[in-house]
């Protein structure tokens, strides 16, 4: 399984920096796949937390749950 994972910042306080687990995604998804559906879900999130910046995101290895 493959999760996208965002790096985000407080825009009040950008050395408040934390990893956002968005979703896993299913077994026979690809990495590729995984970066077109990561610029969506990054952008959808971005929008409903004005307050964060997004500094860098990823691709990796489902670790735990999905956290929105």
């Amino acid at each position: 399984m493959i999760e996208i994972v965002l790096s985000v910042c407080l825009l009040a306080n950008p050395s408040d920096c934390k990893e956002i687990s968005l979703a896993q995604m299913g077994e026979k998804v690809t990495p590729y796949v995984c970066m077109f559906r990561g610029q969506v879900a990054a952008s959808r999130w971005a929008e409903q937390h004005p307050n964060y910046k997004i500094s860098k995101w990823k691709c990796g290895a489902a670790r735990e749950f999905a956290k929105l």
